[in-house]
């Protein structure tokens, strides 16, 4: 009997099809977009602006969801004091709909100028991470608190260097948050209705910067986590890992989501580069495939897959293309997507037609271009926004995105 691998994704029929963008990285949270079909040629007056709205610092993402806009900020007044805030605006007008704020001490953290995870949308509920351990659900329309936990205090969660930084991940009745609870729960999972304590499952103790992948076959469900000293196979509903692969990184840089194509788990780090791990037709079956130290490093940004060519933005050459099954390079850029920096970043999203892609750079930039296993070609960039390293929102014709002064809607041109 063939063996088939998905990919576990949520939210309604319709997010699918560009009405809504209710996660980190899109309705299927891996970075694709099913909407318009973009213009390769920008307008004489470049991208209309429909509004922008003031807000303060942060590294959230933001989410959208039945026309209203989501995300985390921090008006601080110095790093022991302030808050930590979920902002909900009107997706047509940018005008406030509500805010919920908690107390957040910043004190020892590194890069706190704000909140890292995105809100996460489901069935009326907003769910958030903060940077200090806040784990929490509002009423999507109205704000109202619906349970919060602080999950360091309550359930022993590890705080990473730079804070928690992994979105929301929802999975039937439960939300997983990757905290690194001790002992044994690298992953624990809440109840979206109260947020009880219902499992908990993972031996690595650090909390790793990115949320779980799940991964559904024809026999068994498992959560891919990178821990910052293992890549783990989890069972959901708690539980021993079916199969653990060792990769200690420096300084716990567990920072990216784990990518899975063509039945290949791949993750990569900033100092330690790139694991591709094989998956089995059982629950204990993994093997490292290749792994790759010098020639393919990445840091924050996700990489995008298609057709066995993987598209990763490499800490030292720019944006790479190279097989997912080898590891053998294709092309690099040389920093032509984002510029060469000590940390470059971009955040890369399919868009509808095949092999053309988004990338908001570091600067701010959108850059629409296509990628191929030959190479890439750009059509159009624009500045939407000032230096960022939030992943924007893409939902009909129209792309939201933040810095740390402001949140802007412009409108694509189509075809």
């Amino acid at each position: 009997m063939k063996f088939f691998w998905i990919l576990f994704f949520f939210g309604f029929v319709s997010s699918l099809f560009g009405e809504d963008w209710p996660e980190w990285r899109g309705p299927s949270g891996d970075g694709s977009w099913n909407g318009v079909r973009v213009s390769k040629f920008l307008p004489e007056d470049g991208l209309k602006r429909i509004w922008k709205t003031k807000i303060y610092p942060g590294y959230s993402g933001v989410t959208v969801k039945n026309g209203l806009v989501y995300l985390m900020d921090r008006p601080s007044i110095n790093a022991s004091e302030g808050i930590e805030r979920v902002v909900c605006l009107d997706a047509n007008t940018g005008k406030e709909v509500w805010t919920f704020s908690y107390p957040a001490d910043y004190s020892d953290m590194g890069y706190g100028k704000g909140p890292r995870a995105s809100i996460t949308i489901r069935n009326g509920r907003a769910f958030g991470f903060g940077a200090r351990g806040m784990a929490f659900a509002l009423d999507a329309l109205t704000g109202d608190k619906l349970w919060i936990r602080d999950l360091v205090e309550e359930e022993n969660a590890t705080l990473p260097i730079w804070g928690f930084s992994s979105s929301p991940l929802l999975y039937e009745n439960v939300v997983v948050y990757h905290a690194g609870c001790q002992p044994t729960g690298s992953l624990i999972a809440l109840s979206q209705q109260n947020g009880e304590t219902q499992w908990r499952t993972g031996s690595d103790d650090m909390a790793g910067y990115a949320p779980p992948l799940i991964l559904s076959s024809t026999e068994f469900t498992q959560l891919i986590c990178w821990g910052p000293n293992r890549i783990m196979s989890l069972p959901v509903g708690g539980g021993k890992s079916f199969w653990e692969i060792p990769y200690k990184v420096k300084y716990g840089v567990s920072i990216t989501k784990p990518i899975f194509h063509h039945g290949i788990v791949l993750v990569s780090g900033y100092w330690h580069g790139t694991r591709a791990i094989k998956l089995g037709e059982k629950a204990s079956e993994a093997k490292l495939l290749w792994s790759d130290e010098k020639n393919l490093r990445g840091l924050m940004s996700q990489a995008l897959c298609r057709n066995g060519v993987c598209y990763l933005l490499d800490r030292s050459h720019g944006l790479t293309a190279f097989e997912i099954k080898s590891g053998r390079i294709f092309w690099r850029d040389n920093h032509q997507i984002t510029s060469q920096d000590r940390n470059p970043h971009a955040s890369l999203v399919w868009s509808q037609s095949d092999g053309d892609a988004f990338a908001l750079n570091a600067e701010g930039e959108l850059v629409y271009l296509s990628l191929g296993k030959e190479g890439f070609n750009e059509f159009w960039r624009e500045q939407i926004t000032a230096k960022t390293w939030a992943h924007p929102a893409f939902v009909k014709d129209r792309v939201y995105a933040r810095d740390d002064q402001s949140v802007v809607c412009f409108q694509l041109p189509t075809n």
